[in-house]
């Protein structure tokens, strides 16, 4: 063949047309992230581990409870503290993954748009709160009946739908603390130490500085943005409740999703 054959060849190749391909649907993306959340292993376990807890803590209030405290909002509790700690590490799991377990490069392959991605990581984290509490809360409500029926008791429904509407904004709030931490270190050991001590020591050592610094004590409303996220489970919020929950939430969440965000945006995938 001819050099000005093949030049001309080149020329065709260039100038034909390329056939544009469809994005994945945003449903897609977010249905394969879904199922990486339940059909990884860690996550299976991690599910049954939350449904076991909250079977064993049904059991405890059965077993222990005066009659006074057979109440919905005892069973929904009980149900709902395990879900409320453990949840969140799904959503870290869920993030991390694409790093600690090397699943980003063929994730980002088949959808180059990480911020779509993320996106539907944090639609399903999102799915995984309210799903988790609208369960926990069937499953409270039945254990109300029954257990007032076995008794004989008067069946006592304490939680009302705005008090409802407090849990699970507090709890959600829980599952955006993991996504934040999942995010800001993609590796899923840091983020799980990150959010046990977010949950059990930094709540310990606010506490204690409030009780020995009256200082701190009136600060603490304005600094600690766990103290305003556990106030939400008492509900009632007046307007400056909600200016300590929007401060301390940009300070101690937003801010630092922002940054993952960025760094997630830019990290080389190896």
């Amino acid at each position: 063949m001819s050099t000005a054959v093949m030049e001309n060849t080149h020329i065709r190749e260039r100038e034909r047309p390329r056939t544009p391909h469809e994005r994945v649907p945003f449903r897609t993306v977010a249905g394969v992230e879904l199922r990486k959340a339940l059909d990884t292993r860690s996550g299976f376990w991690l599910l049954v581990s939350i449904a076991a807890a909250g079977v064993l803590a049904t059991g405890a209030v059965l077993a222990f409870a005066s009659d006074s405290d057979m109440t919905y909002d005892n069973f929904a509790g009980a149900i709902g503290v395990p879900m409320t700690i453990l949840l969140p590490v799904v959503s870290i799991l869920l993030v991390t993954g694409e790093w600690s377990q090397r699943a980003g490069l063929t994730t980002f392959t088949l959808v180059p748009h990480r911020g779509r991605v993320i996106r539907a990581k944090l639609a399903v984290t999102m799915a995984i709160g309210v799903a988790s509490m609208a369960t926990a809360l069937a499953i409270g409500a039945v254990g109300n009946i029954v257990a007032s029926q076995l008794m004989g008791l008067h069946t006592t429904w304490d939680l009302s739908p705005v008090a409802i509407a407090y849990i699970v904004g507090a709890d959600l709030i829980g599952m955006l603390v993991g996504f934040m931490l999942g995010v800001l270190t993609r590796n899923s050991a840091g983020a799980i130490v990150g959010y046990f001590t977010y949950w059990f020591v930094v709540p310990t050592l606010s506490m204690v500085l409030a009780a020995n610094q009256h200082w701190f004590e009136k600060a603490q409303p304005w600094v600690d943005f766990n103290f305003d996220q556990g106030k939400l489970y008492d509900g009632g919020f007046s307007g400056q409740d909600w200016a300590q929950l929007a401060v301390t939430g940009t300070v101690w969440l937003l801010l630092p999703l922002a940054f993952g965000l960025w760094r997630v945006m830019r990290a080389e995938v190896k």
